[in-house]
């Protein structure tokens, strides 16, 4: 995939949840920028944003909030300075988890890109890298029909290679693995409900959320948990603010898309998460922990479920463009563990996790849940619906065509 990516051309990289994406695409960052190329790089969403330290497609394209875009829109949007600026500027495009833009959304930045560099192909002729996987969460869609970004008339221009990741690093057990893929397959049998049945865990056996933190489809639910579970905690809660610096609008949406809070609460005893990447490697976006007491200076000091001990610092989230930092917020890169939403878990890599999939509502959201944990054994299910294994049917055959074109990139290219 990376020998592909080095040839220039617009490639769509996909694979499972674990099997590599961000990876290699971090990979492809670092060589472009040793070549003094510096990419735009981009996410549908301000979570992912965050991960990838760059700016939504929204926000980098200087389309916005909008939903559509008439001719007059369009002129006004490309004669903003610094939108003309950093469009004319760019060279790569990097777009990530492409399965949450819509189509609309994707073809409304292609105009733009079109109309700032007067040039008339996709994008205005940038090289275009799009990442993600579309058995992921779909794109918010106002009316009853989701319109993926591959429908759209711009990704049958943009000629895209497909590459698709297939070899699993996040998995280590293959009866779980089995049932991701029939799930991924659409070919979820008896035997795969029978696997996930042995994690149904009655009320009376489930692990505390101070030991495994629980997975929800709802925002408020939640909020309420986190908060009455530190309350439960003896002592008062030490109180860590994010700093920031740069451009409000710039900062309130890194703010929106960073998993650590403006004001972070802490007690002893908390059970907390890592919301980042350890550069050194110590823990990942998604680790778990205890916050065993605090160090001279007042820092947390977390140990973490493999007995480490961490004294965490607080850690910069950038919003980055053309190479230079145009706003940052600090925090320390921790999160209250006792609940979160399946939303906010996509990216993540979790030992354990506490689901309830029985009010599971969108296609895709049970398989986000519980392809974020390593083992079946770190899958806790207090509920399951039939909704929960399914996929988007129309995704399905689209997967088997994306199989298809990487087989036949892979072979062109050997």
């Amino acid at each position: 995939a990376l020998t592909i990516l080095k040839t220039g051309a617009n490639v769509y990289l996909t694979g499972a949840p674990g099997s590599g994406n961000t990876h290699t695409i971090n990979e492809f960052v670092e060589w472009l920028r040793a070549c003094g190329i510096e990419p735009s790089v981009t996410a549908a969403t301000g979570i992912a944003a965050t991960h990838v330290g760059g700016m939504t497609l929204h926000s980098w394209s200087g389309i916005g909030i909008s939903e559509s875009l008439t001719r007059a829109d369009v002129d006004r949007i490309a004669s903003k300075e610094h939108v003309a600026r950093r469009i004319t500027k760019a060279k790569v495009l990097i777009i990530e988890e492409i399965s949450m833009l819509s189509a609309t959304t994707f073809g409304m930045a292609d105009a733009i890109c079109r109309e700032v560099r007067r040039v008339d192909q996709p994008f205005g002729g940038l090289t275009v890298i799009l990442v993600g996987d579309f058995f992921q969460l779909p794109p918010i869609s106002r009316g009853k029909n989701v319109e993926f970004a591959y429908t759209s008339k711009v990704w049958c221009d943009l000629n895209l290679l497909t590459c698709y990741l297939t070899e699993q690093y996040r998995q280590d057990d293959s009866e779980f693995l089995s049932v991701l893929s029939a799930i991924r397959s659409g070919e979820v049998e008896e035997a795969h409900y029978e696997h996930l049945a042995s994690r149904h865990v009655p009320v009376s056996e489930i692990p505390s959320v101070s030991e495994v933190p629980k997975l929800f489809s709802h925002n408020a639910d939640v909020d309420r948990i986190n908060a009455a579970e530190l309350e439960k905690l003896p002592g008062k809660a030490k109180k860590f603010r994010m700093s920031s610096k740069g451009k409000d609008s710039l900062v309130e949406g890194l703010i929106r898309g960073c998993l650590s809070p403006e004001v972070l609460e802490l007690k002893e005893g908390a059970a907390v998460m890592f919301t980042k990447n350890s550069p050194q490697g110590r823990f990942v976006n998604g680790t778990l922990g205890v916050v065993s007491g605090f160090d001279a200076s007042g820092m947390p000091i977390v140990k973490t479920k493999d007995g480490l001990r961490i004294t965490t610092e607080p850690m910069e989230w950038n919003l980055e463009e053309q190479g230079k930092v145009k706003a940052s917020i600090s925090q320390i890169p921790l999160r209250l563990a006792y609940a979160m939403t399946v939303h906010k878990s996509q990216g993540m890599s979790m030992d354990a996790a506490i689901m309830d999939l029985s009010k599971a509502f969108e296609y895709g959201q049970g398989y986000v849940a519980l392809s974020r944990v390593r083992r079946l054994s770190g899958v806790y299910l207090t509920g399951l619906n039939q909704r929960a294994l399914e996929v988007h049917p129309e995704i399905l055959e689209k997967d088997r065509d994306f199989r298809a074109a990487s087989d036949a990139a892979r072979d062109a290219f050997a």
